[in-house]
């Protein structure tokens, strides 16, 4: 399906154009006329899919044809909410969101860790339609009532599972509770998986969401060899670097949670004899 086919608001396939986008993804083509209609969708789709896109695209069509529910208020009221569990993909959202909104009114912020905290605040006090952040973040301002979410007409939730499995669901029902009711609100759920615990979620805070499934034609490729194994986690870094002797190798790649668990495990690896 081309992006032609959906009969969007010129401003926004300008911004299609612009990214370069002509042919929808398979979880482009099935969530966009549905978000077009008005129905919240909770989709199960891997990161690099194009979900981005999709509801980037759907919460803009829907800002444009829908008159503001209120007047603009004091302070920072966005209409859409995006949340996320990474400082790394709330700056790829922000950054898609100024590439295909680029020729839309709407004012975009992001807010999360890692930057000067006061700057930050100052620009979301400043005023937005569209709110991209990380839960802890999004707190901190909202307690502060730097921004209300009284207002938010969109509501996205991207990889749900990782909230999850990183500790946020506790933040992130706080910030669900503070909303429009669902049946006040259109509302989208990306996770790469809807387990139980992430259908729940759309259960409680969602509109009788469509679910949609694109499976990924391989997750694994063919040759590479995968192993699981089950300790503590004082036992993690001795197993660690068992591996690291027995397998050998000149190009190893290790992933961690997050960057200072990645710099304490650089230490203890140069400490050990790998550097």
């Amino acid at each position: 399906m081309e992006f032609g086919a959906l009969d969007l608001p010129p401003e926004v396939m300008r911004g299609v154009r612009e990214a370069g986008f002509v042919t929808a993804t398979p979880i482009q083509e099935a969530a966009l006329p549905l978000a077009l209609r008005g129905k919240d969708v909770a989709g199960q789709s891997q990161t690099g899919t194009g979900k981005t896109a999709a509801f980037l695209i759907a919460a803009f069509t829907r800002l444009l044809r829908t008159p503001a529910s209120a007047p603009a208020a004091a302070g920072s009221a966005p209409r859409v909410l995006i949340i996320a569990p990474t400082r790394e993909l709330v700056v790829q959202i922000e950054a898609d969101a100024r590439l295909l909104g680029g020729f839309t009114p709407f004012r975009i912020r992001s807010v999360y860790g890692g930057i000067d905290y006061a700057k930050q605040r100052d620009e979301l006090a400043a005023g937005c339609d569209l709110l991209v952040g990380t839960p802890g973040r999004l707190i901190d301002y909202l307690k502060q009532r730097v921004w209300s979410p009284r207002h938010v007409e969109v509501l996205v939730i991207d990889e749900a599972d990782r909230m999850f499995d990183m500790g946020f669901i506790a933040d992130l029902r706080f910030i669900l509770r503070k909303l429009p009711p669902p049946e006040r609100r259109q509302s989208f759920l990306f996770s790469a998986t809807l387990s139980f615990r992430v259908l729940e979620l759309t259960w409680e805070f969602m509109n009788n969401p469509s679910q949609i499934t694109i499976m990924p034609g391989q997750k694994t490729a063919e040759r590479v060899e995968q192993s699981l194994f089950h300790v503590g986690r004082e036992e993690k870094f001795s197993l660690l670097l068992g591996l690291l002797k027995r397998e050998g190798g000149s190009r190893i790649l290790i992933f961690s949670n997050t960057r200072e668990d990645a710099r304490r495990l650089e230490d203890r690896l140069v400490r050990n004899g790998w550097d």
